[in-house]
């Protein structure tokens, strides 16, 4: 196997507009992603769409690739940096690493990776183990229901199953329930695929893109973790960290 991993960072972000750029201990975020990629693959390439990401990346020796500003998700924009980067990297495995993901563990992309040790997987993700009731029941985190194989079921903002006789206080005592972390590594050939899919019902109901791939019969092998990241996704999450972790 031959790993690429992407780093999808776009500027435009509406809830954190110039995100990639935000500051922490001193560095930009969209560094931080990029070196700890780099532990875990010798390819790694930023995938933006605006100058002031570039020049951040120049400043810090990073590799990048112009993308379109059009994209819908950081999945087509790795589509367009693989098609783009195809003939300068020998590779057949892409990873997609979020640029709001700082604190991306190299432990988390060798699992990705080793996912790929079996021939037949086409897609696979992260999911760690859910052990907070406030996590479960918040509708901004995205849960994974996981089939005795080890690959998806099903992805929602909803807990999965709703376990009908049991007060929601000790859903998880009944039941094992998965956190999804918004990490993908897809075979090369599979990611060209799924970007050509238009958008299907379960994606638009639940705005995740992943339903598009199941709804179309594409299979996701899942890794567990026990390391959930501490995403940043708003100027809030970022004064949260800046006031509350190490």
């Amino acid at each position: 196997m031959k790993p690429l991993i992407i780093i999808p960072a776009r500027y435009g972000s509406t809830r954190f507009p110039g995100k990639p750029l935000a500051v922490i201990n001193a560095k930009p975020m969209i560094q931080h992603v990029y070196e700890r990629c780099k532990k875990a693959c010798s390819q790694v390439v930023i995938a933006t769409d605006d100058v002031r990401i570039v020049e951040a990346i120049d400043c810090f020796g990073g590799e990048f690739v112009l993308t379109s500003v059009n994209h819908q998700s950081g999945t087509d924009r790795c589509a367009e940096a693989a098609q783009k980067l195809s003939e300068k990297y020998d590779f057949d495995i892409v990873l997609n690493v979020q640029g709001d993901e700082p604190f991306v563990d190299t432990d988390q992309l060798e699992k990705l990776i080793a996912c790929f040790d079996e021939p037949m997987t086409q897609i696979a993700t992260l999911v760690a183990p859910i052990s907070k009731t406030e996590i479960l029941f918040n509708t901004h985190k995205v849960k994974t229901v996981i089939s005795t194989g080890g690959e998806a079921l099903y992805f929602s903002r909803y807990p999965i199953p709703f376990q009908r006789d049991v007060p929601e206080i000790n859903w998880m005592k009944n039941h094992n329930y998965y956190l999804h972390l918004g990490m993908y590594a897809y075979r090369k050939e599979i990611l060209f695929k799924i970007t050509k899919l238009n958008p299907s019902l379960l994606e638009i109901a639940e705005k995740l893109e992943q339903l598009r791939w199941l709804e179309n019969g594409f299979k996701i092998k899942v890794s567990l973790t026990k390391h959930a990241n501490f995403g940043i996704d708003t100027p809030e999450d970022l004064e949260y960290f800046q006031k509350n972790l190490p």
